[in-house]
């Protein structure tokens, strides 16, 4: 699904179901490991070990894109909830950056190194999107929880 641009994805939301979990992390390229390890250890203890992969790989791409065109400090949030309109269990996870300019989907050619990162959050996620909070901005996606 492609993105929005509003707070339809998160606004209003408090963290509830399984957990919660937030880090705040420096404008080091190092920062990505260590939040990869945090994730999926967060997933782990909350039972959701099976969403530890494709939720590494969209936590990665987004705080990629965080220090490689906002710096920082990025904001990674993370909860599992229940939708109110459709009942369904959702993993929630926001990353914030300090540039309020919104993400662009790019078509990356072939060759290219880059720009398929929110593609693949598009690909993945149930649903996706970016909203403006204060001078930056949050970039979220929801995956379905199991069973």
């Amino acid at each position: 699904m492609i993105g929005v641009t509003d707070s339809a994805g998160a606004a209003g939301f408090r963290p509830g179901g399984p957990g919660a979990a937030e880090w705040v992390l420096p404008a080091e390229p190092g920062a990505v490991g260590v939040v990869r390890s945090q994730v999926c250890q967060a997933l782990d203890d909350w039972g959701l070990a099976p969403l530890c992969d494709v939720t590494v790989l969209l936590v990665s791409e987004l705080v990629t894109n965080a220090l490689r065109h906002a710096g920082g400090p990025i904001g990674v949030r993370m909860y599992a909830r229940r939708e109110r309109a459709a009942a369904e269990p959702v993993l929630l996870v926001e990353v914030s950056d300090p540039l309020a300019d919104p993400p662009r989907e790019r078509v990356a050619a072939p060759e290219d190194e880059g720009g398929r990162g929110l593609q693949l959050v598009a690909r993945s996620a149930l649903r996706w999107g970016a909203r403006r909070d204060g001078a930056g901005k949050t970039v979220w996606f929801e995956l379905a929880l199991p069973g």
